[in-house]
């Protein structure tokens, strides 16, 4: 009888590791697929996406006339304690003249 219980107890574990084997094969596969279909999916949808979205914002921006608002010289901005150790002394390190305004009002380009 000892012989028996020895005998089925090595055939559950070899039907035990056998499926735990298939399984562990299924599982490994069934990732390799997944990250075959989001690759496929990034290059065919996601970057496709970013493209058309870029174009869009780009023939916006070109339809859109750029204005610059009104100056208004509040007081509590553009406070000029000390000049600026670059340039003239009165434009900021990341000065853009088409929107930035100085103490005294925007820059007249033509």
């Amino acid at each position: 009888m000892a012989a028996i219980g020895r005998l089925s107890q090595k055939l559950l574990k070899s039907v035990t590791l056998t499926q735990t084997r298939q399984l562990s094969a299924a599982v490994a596969a069934h990732g390799e697929q997944a990250a075959k279909t989001w690759k496929i999916l990034s290059f065919v949808v996601a970057l496709p996406g970013v493209a058309v979205c870029m174009l869009n914002m780009y023939l916006r921006a070109q339809q859109h006339q750029h204005e610059q608002p009104e100056f208004v010289p509040y007081s509590h901005l553009r406070i000029r304690s000390k000049r600026f150790p670059w340039g003239d002394g009165t434009k900021s390190l990341f000065h853009n003249p088409h929107v930035n305004a100085l103490p005294d009002g925007y820059e007249h380009h033509e």
